[in-house]
């Protein structure tokens, strides 16, 4: 029965991350009548809301460790998923059930054929649902694009959190940083504090004009945490703040992680006043994010020899970050299997790329996939060494034959390259 359904969600509601734009729907007109419908779920529990152009996920993630930590019955709401449809619905780190999955659509596919909601929508009105049933005390929620017509927006959360602003989406959100950043901005609610991650000078005054406008205080975490040492290896790191934080085990790597942890430290800085907890409770929170929510797939280690990373980052503010770790990795030769979408902006990735590694270039098996011979002529044209493959684990294959103990095999550019990658070898 649960094949069934998930086959029927698949194909009957439009799905942004398959097919692009064509599933996106603007405004809230629709969630909010699918959530009255249900009896206004989102109403039943606290929230923290995070928007950003990257980071999100991973803030979210610690959010919800740290809520965890602190005892509170926790849900924990992202997309898109990697290998299972009910990753993207949580409670203290596990997916919602595949009876609460039946159950919920047996009892309200009717109303859903009358409203004909988009996937996101449909996934946003399970995922209320499912925490109003199970009586979380806070959901930890990200958005799933933009912020201000994100169908999670219908949320009065105690918190917001925007981790920072890059060009990503512009047919949608807009072509300049500060268009971008008055999207993002939509979460930020009347006399809710908001936390910003990062500073950059197109959009931080957009945030800081909205904030007042909604007389809701504003907090900019890089100027209150610094963090000691490189993130490239899971070290133990330190954090200066208004807390210090000393050796710290930080399991997510990835030096990008560094303004997530601050991002993070900062918001439980603000939640201090909501629920209060010393600093033993936020340090198991970091240590223990992988354990206590399942996080999967950024900067994620699937083997030791030769070193085999995969990394979901996927437009250039993410891809910077990982490509230049990976470029500063010791190895004998980088090996990089990758597949993009069709609508990301491969002309503004390719000079971010590292020369001298070899690529091996596929497709997801999605309709939004570009297909891989493709992106290998724009490698060719730019100059890279690279040869094509049928699919993600042929190409993965491929790579790790060729790979020397001391090589390193980085698999990424795409959530779904990752996503497939991760259901082949059974990881999650």
């Amino acid at each position: 029965m649960y094949k069934e359904i998930l086959e029927e969600i698949f194909h009957a509601y439009p799905m942004y991350h398959k097919i692009g734009s064509a599933a996106y729907k603007e405004g809230l007109e629709n969630i909010e009548d699918l959530l009255k419908m249900l009896d206004n779920p989102e109403r039943k529990f606290k929230s923290v809301h995070v928007a950003g152009t990257n980071g999100k996920g991973s803030t979210a993630h610690l959010l919800a460790s740290y809520c965890q930590e602190r005892g509170l019955k926790t849900g924990l709401f992202t997309s898109p998923h990697l290998v299972d449809f009910r990753e993207r619905i949580r409670i203290d780190g596990q997916m919602i059930s595949e009876e609460q999955v039946i159950a919920f659509f047996n009892q309200f596919k009717s109303h859903f054929d009358q409203l004909e909601p988009s996937f996101f929508e449909m996934t946003t009105a399970l995922a209320f649902w499912y925490f109003a049933e199970q009586n979380v005390d806070v959901a930890v929620v990200e958005v799933g694009l933009g912020g201000r017509l994100d169908a999670t927006n219908v949320l009065t959360p105690v918190l917001s959190v925007i981790t920072n602003i890059t060009l990503e989406h512009t047919q949608l959100l807009g072509d300049t940083i500060a268009k971008i950043a008055f999207e993002k901005a939509g979460i930020i609610k009347q006399d809710t504090p908001v936390v910003v991650g990062e500073f950059h000078p197109e959009s931080f005054p957009v945030f800081t004009d909205i904030a007042e406008q909604k007389n809701a205080p504003l907090f900019l975490a890089e100027d209150n945490f610094t963090i000691k040492g490189e993130l490239s290896d899971c070290q133990v790191i330190d954090v200066l703040g208004n807390t210090l934080y000393e050796h710290v085990n930080m399991p997510l790597a990835g030096e990008y992680q560094r303004k997530n942890l601050c991002t993070f430290l900062q918001a439980v800085d603000v939640l201090q006043e909501l629920m209060p907890a010393d600093k033993d409770v936020t340090v198991a929170a970091i240590q223990k994010v992988v354990v206590n929510t399942g996080f999967m797939g950024r900067w994620q280690v699937l083997r030791q020899e030769p070193m085999t990373i995969c990394d979901v980052g996927h437009n250039v503010g993410g891809l910077s970050l990982t490509m230049k770790q990976l470029s500063d990795m010791p190895c004998r030769k980088l090996r990089v299997v990758m597949g993009m979408v069709a609508d990301k902006d491969v002309d503004h990735v390719i000079p971010l790329l590292p020369a001298k590694a070899k690529f091996y270039v596929c497709n997801a098996d999605i309709e939004r996939a570009l297909p891989a011979h493709q992106l290998a002529q724009r490698f060719a044209d730019g100059g890279f060494d690279c040869a094509i493959y049928d699919s993600v684990l042929v190409a993965f294959r491929a790579a790790q034959a060729d790979a020397a103990p001391d090589d390193i095999v980085f698999v990424g550019g795409s959530c779904f390259v990752v996503g497939e990658l991760l259901s082949q070898l059974q990881i999650r």
